[in-house]
């Protein structure tokens, strides 16, 4: 592991949690905000999860030796020095984290990553009128809120990323414990808010129209969805959820989902390619052979977690 400092910028909740990510790793972190007052608050911020962390017995060391690796900074070019990734975590505007990602490009080294937080900017935006070796620079890295507890993060290129960053900055994420998802291109949303932002205009439709209220929705998701979701993704519960896999789960289903679409007035069919590049990608992942013993495997899972999911109702 990289022994040089991580540089995140604000002190809000998102950038706490990400100190708390590395430094629970080992990192050295530097945390940049505007006054000391918002750095205050960071401060008191992390002591209170790190001591969450430790009553729940997932800290290795006590929080105060935690704690005692982020140093808190109303210098730009202090909090920066050495770093080998600077991490954005201003306020969700365009403008705004353009004029922080170039005013830490100027005073970082020339080879840190330049990762913003954004969770639907498009780093393209991002990078719009910075110098070629700066914009080279920039990648998204959008995290799971909070990132000590949720591993995954996407990493997402601008077209005038260089591949070195996005190689860098998933290496760097994947050395404290993440699990870097990194998107072949950019879309706004990236893949997390575009799969929750799906699900979450169906839920208000359903409130909408009279069919069940919010928490309806809530119980439907945390005591179903949310259950299997948290051990296996929707893919993979489709293709265990029938026998033959998602290939028999889309000729079984297709047409039901496709006039659930229809009538939101979307028209994205599951086309008998995208099945088969969908269905070969799970049997490369899972042969069919293995298909009964995954399915108790799934089960056993539930079983050992349904005691704790029980507790929290």
């Amino acid at each position: 592991m990289s022994t040089r400092p991580i540089a995140i910028v604000g002190s809000g909740a998102i950038g706490v949690a990400f100190a708390v990510l590395f430094a629970r790793a080992g990192r050295t972190v530097a945390v940049f905000d505007i006054d000391d007052a918002a750095l205050d608050r960071g401060r008191a911020d992390v002591e209170a999860r790190l001591r969450l962390l430790a009553d729940a017995g997932l800290l290795d060391e006590e929080p105060p030796v935690v704690a005692a690796r982020i140093g808190w900074h109303t210098d730009a070019a202090t909090a920066a020095r050495d770093a080998e990734l600077v991490q954005e975590c201003a306020p969700e505007r365009a403008d705004l984290k353009r004029e922080v990602l170039a005013r830490f490009a100027a005073v970082a080294p020339s080879d840190a990553v330049l990762a913003s937080s954004t969770s639907a900017i498009a780093p393209s935006v991002l990078a719009a009128g910075l110098a070629p070796d700066v914009a080279a620079r920039v990648v998204v890295g959008h995290p799971g809120n909070p990132p000590y507890l949720l591993p995954v993060i996407e990493v997402v290129p601008a077209p005038v990323t260089a591949s070195g960053t996005v190689d860098r900055a998933a290496a760097i994420y994947r050395s404290v414990g993440l699990r870097p998802v990194v998107l072949r291109r950019e879309i706004e949303g990236f893949v997390f808010n575009r799969l929750q932002g799906a699900l979450l205009r169906e839920a208000y439709c359903l409130v909408r129209d009279g069919i069940v209220d919010a928490a309806d929705v809530d119980e439907v998701v945390r005591s179903g969805l949310g259950r299997r979701w948290s051990i296996i993704g929707p893919f993979e519960t489709s293709d265990l959820n029938v026998r033959g896999g998602i290939a028999a789960h889309a000729e079984r289903m297709g047409e039901s989902y496709a006039r659930m679409g229809a009538e939101r007035g979307q028209h994205d069919p599951w086309t008998p390619e995208l099945v088969a590049r969908v269905a070969a990608e799970r049997r490369a992942a899972l042969p069919l052979e293995d298909w009964d013993a995954r399915v108790r495997w799934r089960d056993a899972r539930l079983m050992a977690l349904t005691p704790l999911w029980d507790e929290v109702g």
